[in-house]
């Protein structure tokens, strides 16, 4: 088994291929699934305390919020070298 993972910053790592979706936190429908997965305690704050610049939603229904933006995860993903590291 190949797992790919995927760096969203301060050394926080995620599995590239549970990610279904890396969007901005600005939208009002994106708010409310923050709120919603805080409720429901399926929140993963990765922030560090820092501004939340992207909301990382998972196919297990997990809301991950990283510091980092929505392009630098999304190319982080894309690249080979920004991936991460692959687990067998």
């Amino acid at each position: 088994m190949n797992i790919k993972l995927a760096n969203i910053g301060f050394g926080n790592i995620v599995a590239a291929n549970r990610i279904i979706a890396i969007v901005s936190p600005e939208s009002a429908p994106i708010k409310r699934i923050i709120q919603e997965a805080r409720e429901q305690g399926v929140l993963v704050d990765a922030t560090y305390g820092r501004r939340t610049r992207a909301v990382i939603i998972t196919d297990s229904d997990h809301v991950i919020l990283s510091a980092v933006q929505p392009e630098t995860v999304a190319h982080r993903l894309a690249s080979k070298e920004g991936a991460g590291e692959s687990v067998e």
